[in-house]
């Protein structure tokens, strides 16, 4: 069976380059190029797409994990391959809440992406080993582990956004925002939101 492809990224460079590698497999055709996540739903929505290989970031609009709920709400719809230079837990698990298929660096070698398309669309789990490995780790000591609110909270932080902004971005009241970012403070063993930030960065749990 031959998978068809839908690459969706903001960059032509990194759409040619996604092309010319795929290109060499016989199994796959890439039927569609979308610069904008709003552009990769309306063509997975169209049909005649059975893996979309997503960014996550796109600049302005809509953001790569939520074009991947939306096409992955679609019953019948296209698998989603998450293929992104972000490795944060942030990232990943906004990723695979979403109902992404397999997350993927983009420094993965040829043969791994290839290998992670034919997994994607045979409906199985293709995540990357270093991600594997973090959700593991998340697993393993629940009780430390940020949520993924929590991350959404503090990843604003680290943008500069105070809580009253945090609150009208997030829908939460300001009153919501100071306790997941007690509990935050908790976690990681930090009394401000500077210390916060900074350990979140160096662990590797939001973008810097």
């Amino acid at each position: 069976m031959t998978v068809r492809l839908l690459l969706a990224d903001d960059h032509p460079v990194v759409r040619a380059g996604l092309r010319a590698v795929l290109d060499t497999e016989p199994d796959f055709t890439v039927v569609g190029e979308a610069a904008t996540a709003e552009r990769a739903v309306a063509l997975a929505a169209a049909g005649d797409v059975d893996v979309v290989l997503m960014d996550l970031q796109f600049g302005a609009g809509m953001h790569g994990s939520e074009a991947t709920a939306a096409i992955t709400a679609v019953p019948g719809g296209p698998r989603v391959l998450v293929l992104t230079t972000y490795d944060t837990d942030a990232d990943i698990l906004a990723a695979v809440e979403a109902g992404a298929s397999g997350y993927l660096l983009k420094d993965a070698p040829p043969e791994e992406l290839a290998a992670a398309v034919r997994t994607a669309a045979a409906g199985q789990s293709a995540l990357a080993p270093a991600v594997a490995h973090r959700l593991m780790d998340r697993m393993r000591t629940p009780a430390e582990a940020l949520t993924k609110r929590e991350l959404e909270v503090l990843q604003l932080v680290g943008e500069g956004l105070s809580n009253q902004q945090i609150s009208k971005v997030l829908f939460l009241s300001q009153a919501t925002v100071k306790s997941h970012l007690v509990h935050v403070f908790a976690k990681l063993g930090v009394d401000s939101r500077t210390a916060a930030v900074a350990a979140a960065r160096e662990r590797r749990l939001i973008r810097r």
